[in-house]
């Protein structure tokens, strides 16, 4: 009895050990230490909360903690994650958003509900976003001067390659009409205040806008992130036409580089610091007052290393008694140099990495426009 008892451990160990298994088969995290008996795929712990709640399709064990019966093993051994990414992956749209372990519950909890519990993505069209061009419906977005979040009609077109949102369901006329070449969305359910919650950020005569929005159903609210992105693909498919699919996936909508709190002081280095949250998003960093406002108080274009743009620790040894948190950082532009100062130094550290993966890529001929345009406007 201990013999074979042994052997099918043994077993177990040798399917975890495949390097097809090395991560987890939902968000990429290494090591997985649990798995799907009735899917045969190697998740982590956070993706196994996930699959639990959903029992009619999964069921879970810890590969190091709970006792495996043969038949289960043998299930292991015949799929593992290689099987259930060409089973349950095989159709996936180019624009769709794959999550990692770093995204936020909603992200990940609706992929592992396509996959498995919908299987949107086992046969070529399945997964289907809106009907003839065009999503509409309701999200709850946040009042740019009160702070309330109220119901608004939003309306997303393929054809006309835009989001819009009006205040009243029967209004004929937009809010706002957005371009979708120039809108980024991300998940931000801690600043919003909600799981759901979305930020949608978009450019006004080349300055950023913020709008926050969530919905109470986590499957809309993903909809509404990949709808955008799909719309976003069709129309770089239009404007780009030599490009690769895989290039035109780069350019859309990305996450936040960094994020936070740092002191800053004016452009003549002589006024008190003061405490502002800042938002690395690629080449622009902006700073607002509180990090739910509409506009940002202000932006500093990040270039490349070649175009005289670095970031380097510390401040000027002028620079004293005017600011409170000791972690200074540099940024140097061929116009002005940026002071900052952080709380720690590991958040320090973290921003003098975030700015510098930006300033090691070399810039793009969209991206000298929006630099000369930043020149004109200082």
């Amino acid at each position: 009895m201990a013999g074979g008892e042994d052997r099918n451990v043994k077993a177990l160990k040798d399917v975890w050990k495949r390097p097809e298994n090395a991560l987890c088969a939902d968000c990429g995290k290494p090591d997985p230490d649990w798995a799907s008996y009735t899917l045969g795929v190697f998740i982590c712990l956070s993706c196994s909360g996930i699959h639990r709640n959903i029992p009619s399709i999964s069921k879970v064990k810890s590969l190091r903690m709970d006792h495996w019966e043969v038949a289960q093993v043998q299930f292991l051994a015949q799929h593992g994650n290689g099987v259930g990414k060409a089973t349950y992956e095989a159709h996936i749209p180019i624009y769709y958003y794959q999550p990692t372990y770093a995204d936020c519950q909603v992200l990940r909890e609706q992929w592992i509900r396509s996959k498995y519990e919908r299987k949107d993505f086992t046969e070529p069209g399945r997964y289907v976003l809106y009907s003839d061009g065009v999503k509409e419906g309701t999200l709850w977005k946040r009042g740019r001067d009160n702070g309330q979040f109220l119901p608004r009609k939003f309306i997303l077109s393929e054809k006309d390659g835009c989001l819009k949102y009006f205040t009243k369901q029967d209004a004929k006329e937009p809010k706002i009409n957005i371009k979708i070449d120039v809108i980024n969305a991300t998940f931000q359910p801690a600043k919003v205040g909600n799981p759901n919650g979305l930020q949608i950020t978009y450019l006004k005569d080349n300055k950023t806008r913020n709008i926050f929005v969530y919905h109470e159903n986590g499957k809309e609210i993903v909809e509404w992130f990949n709808a955008i992105r799909s719309v976003q693909f069709h129309y770089l498919k239009v404007a780009f036409p030599m490009a690769s699919d895989n290039e035109i996936k780069s350019r859309l909508m990305r996450n936040f580089l960094k994020e936070g709190y740092m002191e800053k002081t004016g452009p003549k280095q002589k006024e008190a610091f003061k405490k502002r949250w800042f938002t690395l998003d690629h080449r622009r960093l902006m700073y607002f007052k509180d990090p739910l406002d509409a506009f940002a108080k202000g932006e500093v274009f990040v270039g490349s290393g070649e175009n005289g743009y670095s970031v380097k620790p510390g401040l000027p040894a002028s620079m004293q008694g005017n600011f409170s948190w000791p972690y200074g950082l540099t940024i140097v532009t061929p116009d002005r140099d940026y002071l900052f100062t952080c709380e720690t130094e590991s958040e320090q550290q973290e921003w003098i990495a975030a700015f510098r993966r930006v300033i090691e890529l070399p810039m793009t001929p969209q991206e000298y426009a929006i630099e000369a345009y930043f020149k004109v406007r200082s």
